[in-house]
């Protein structure tokens, strides 16, 4: 018998981007629940995320005025790393299962998020590894030709794992990188730290442009179900059924009052 996953597709509006991590906290909680792989497929209106450690910056004030001036909002997420660009022409890809922690390594999630996208554009060499001059440099970078598409993170309960992607489809990639690129810098006031990053625009590219041709978000989306569905039976109804009943409803407005909290260290 084949096994089901559960898929959801969200796009965010300018008032509602704290919704998204919330949602991403209550879907490990569902994962647990119903012991089903998800997968979330969701977006932000122009949104830089930043990290737990951005916060240490020296000038932050001053580089969240630069954002701000630019046209972003801002959004602490509840993980480490550093800051990312999310718009209209990023995807964030989610993939929730249900496991316990030793189920999974560190290194054997990030490696299975890496083969889904590989699994997407298998004519592509798509390569993990760190690229160090692009914004949130990590090791599980995925790139092509040495130009990063992509990035990935992940969270743990004690009985779920997401793995957590965006993938830069379109858009100008030169231009959040030229953004990140001035907000560490001016965060930075002039000091010096290898913990944040030395952010080079040309190091980094988008799917679109690897590819010389137009891609939307939603034939992005198409492929990823189409890979999932060699896996399992793709079913698009389960979820926003059951993210609409109280239990979950309840899980995830602790989860957005948490989110709420955290925003207030930006203040």
């Amino acid at each position: 018998m084949q096994s089901t996953i559960a898929t959801l597709t969200q796009f965010y509006q300018p008032d509602e981007i704290v919704d998204s991590f919330a949602y991403t906290n209550a879907l490990l909680w569902l994962t647990a629940e119903i012991q089903q792989p998800l997968v979330h497929y969701w977006q932000l209106p122009q949104t830089v995320i930043l990290g737990l450690l951005d916060q240490q910056l020296p000038a932050l004030k001053t580089g969240l005025t630069t954002l701000n001036a630019a046209g972003y909002r801002t959004l602490l997420r509840n993980s480490g790393g550093l800051a990312v660009v999310a718009d209209p022409g990023v995807l964030n890809v989610s993939l929730f299962l249900p496991a316990q922690r030793a189920d999974y390594s560190i290194e054997a999630a990030y490696q299975l998020m890496t083969s889904y996208v590989q699994a997407v554009w298998p004519a592509w060499p798509i390569q993990a590894g760190e690229i160090t001059h692009s914004y949130c440099p990590g090791a599980y970078d995925l790139s092509i030709a040495g130009q990063k598409i992509a990035g990935m993170s992940q969270r743990r309960t004690a009985s779920a794992l997401v793995i957590m992607l965006y993938l830069s489809v379109n858009g100008n990639q030169a231009q959040r990188g030229q953004l990140v690129q001035q907000f560490y810098q001016t965060s930075l006031a002039g000091q010096l730290d290898d913990r944040f990053p030395q952010v080079d625009p040309q190091v980094m590219t988008t799917m679109a442009d690897q590819l010389h041709r137009p891609l939307t978000v939603q034939t992005v989306i198409q492929r990823f179900d189409t890979v999932l569905g060699q896996h399992g039976v793709v079913d698009r109804q389960k979820l926003p059924r059951l993210i609409a009943e109280p239990e979950f409803q309840a899980h995830l407005t602790h989860a957005y009052q948490q989110m709420r909290r955290r925003q207030e260290r930006l203040k």
